[in-house]
Parts: structure tokens; sequence; C-alpha cells
């Protein structure tokens, strides 16, 4: 398995990243989700994807049992919480070490930031960012990013607070695939910003959750590999059956950069069915939005804003 450098954190993690929401699926069985996820580390995928609200907490409940009996130690543990005050991210946070039976949590993101006043919310006075670095003293977690699958410009936007507020990211993690250099483009627009910076690549759908390979313009391990061959320190990759697995692990060990013909290759097949995004429904649709369907998981807004409504 290759191994990369996250960004300025200087810890070394697997190329390639277990994707935590397939762990939990219900047409899963407890029992292959745990061969999956040891198979997986086995095979020197170190690096674990996870958030607070997949499932309902029954990822976090798996990963507890596959973690056990040494390893733990082998993983580079992440998760996500959706809190955007301090005190819905703090129990976000607590129950998640919990679920997890964990004391501490290696990387921490805000979850789905796809709205421009996520932002806003997340660096409040009483926001979640100050939870998180609450946390982070407390020893709980190590590092701190976020996520977000809708417009680069949100990504961008929320660099740009968190610079006003003094606070630089270790990791963001955003949608990097075949299909995205065509349309709001994240590697076009974010991505060198996070390497100006040393910022941890985090790269997700790299197949759009099997929809990218409908298009019938790419393959599964072409996808892999064009993620791959960005300045990526991990792809995530959802995995729910050995053979996903095995197919992960092949991208790896015959990965090597793609030339520039390689590249523009992929980008000419792909162009004609990438336009306005039509294989990318987390950027077009809200079947990815899980706070979109749950809103109640952000919390309550700021204290601030609800005094000023009230004047």
């Amino acid at each position: 398995m290759i191994a990369r450098t996250l960004g300025r954190t200087g810890v070394q993690v697997s190329a390639i990243g277990l994707g935590g929401f397939h762990i939990g699926k219900p047409q899963l069985s407890e029992r292959d989700a745990l061969r999956i996820v040891r198979a997986a580390v086995d095979r020197g995928i170190t690096f674990i994807d996870d958030s607070w609200d997949y499932n309902e907490g029954e990822s976090d409940r798996r990963y507890a049992k596959a973690l056990q009996d040494g390893y733990r130690e082998k993983c580079f543990l992440m998760t996500k919480i959706d809190g955007r005050n301090y005190k819905t991210a703090s129990a976000q946070i607590d129950e998640s070490l919990r679920r997890l039976g964990v004391d501490h949590i290696d990387l921490l993101q805000h979850h789905e930031v796809i709205r421009f006043e996520d932002a806003n919310r997340i660096f409040a006075a009483d926001g979640a960012m100050n939870a998180v670095l609450d946390a982070q003293q407390a020893g709980k977690i190590r590092f701190i990013g976020f996520t977000g699958h809708k417009d680069p410009h949100v990504h961008l936007h929320m660099l740009g607070v968190a610079v006003q507020h003094g606070f630089h990211f270790d990791t963001v993690q955003m949608p990097l695939n075949v299909m995205d250099a065509h349309y709001r483009s994240f590697e076009k627009l974010v991505l060198p910003e996070l390497v100006k910076h040393n910022i941890g690549v985090l790269g997700m759908k790299s197949m759009g959750d099997g929809v990218i390979l409908k298009s019938k313009t790419v393959t599964a391990i072409e996808c892999l590999h064009y993620a791959l061959s960005l300045p990526t320190a991990v792809v995530i990759t959802g995995i729910d059956n050995m053979e996903r697995l095995d197919q992960a692990e092949q991208a790896a060990d015959s990965w090597q950069p793609l030339t520039e013909e390689q590249r523009a290759d992929i980008l000419r097949r792909s162009a004609p069915a990438a336009g306005q995004g039509r294989f990318e429904l987390f950027k077009t649709s809200t079947i990815h939005d899980s706070t979109a369907q749950h809103p109640e998981w952000l919390g309550e807004e700021s204290e601030e804003a609800k005094q000023l409504m009230a004047q």
C-alpha cells in the first residue's frame, strides 16, 4: 500500500482510505463489515473514515468492534461532526468517542460544509470550532479539518473565514474525480490553495457512489488512478464487499502517476458526460446532503443571532 504524508501533520497514512458510510450499511452484515475492516488494515489501509451520523451510529459501533485486538493502534482514525454550535458539537464529539470505544480521535472534521453560512456558524463565539479546540486541548482529538461536496466556492469561503480567525486547517476533504474537472471544479479552484498551504488533501467520491461509472466513460480503476495522481494524501473509497477491497488494493498496486497523455485521454472521454454535473449528484441534488434531511443535527443558531432577531 502506498504511504503518503498528511499535509502539515507530518503523519504517514495510506493513500487509500476506508470509507465509513458503507461499513455501517444495513445491507452489509456486521460479521462481513468486521471482516472487511480487518482485512483492509491487514493489507495496509491505515486511514479510517467515519462520521457521527453514519447509519445512526452503526458505523461507529462496527468500527469499535473491528478495531479491537490491536487494530486501533495500526490505524489513523478520522470522524466528523455536524454540530454548528458549541453544545451540539461537544455532545457529538463525546458520543463518537463513546461509541467508538477510544480515548482519542486522530482527525476530527466539520462535516458537510455545503452552505456559505456554515463557516460563520462554526467560527461564531459559541460555535463548533471552539468546542473542537477545547476537545483538542483535552487530548480527545489530534488534528482538525472540514469536509464538503457541494461547491468549491463554499470551501474557499470556509478557508477564508478560518484565516480571519487566525486558524489554519490540517486537512480538507472534497470530491476529486474525472468529472469534477469539468464542472464546479474542486480540483481547479480549491486544490491549488491546499497545496500552497500544505493542508492535507482528502479526496472522496472518486466514483460518486458508483454513479460516475454509469456514464460508461471510465473504469473503476481509472477513477482511482486519476484521484491518486492528484496531490492527494488519501483517496477515500467506499468498500462494502471483498471484491471492492480487492479493487482498491489492485488500484494501489498498479498505480503509476498518470502521464499528461493519459490524463488528457481520461478527461476527453469523460467531458461529454460531465456537463452540468449530471453524474455528480452530490453537487446537483440533495441526495447526499444528510444535514438537509436532518437539520436538527446542526443544532440551534448562535445566541448572538437569536438576540439580534429578538431586538
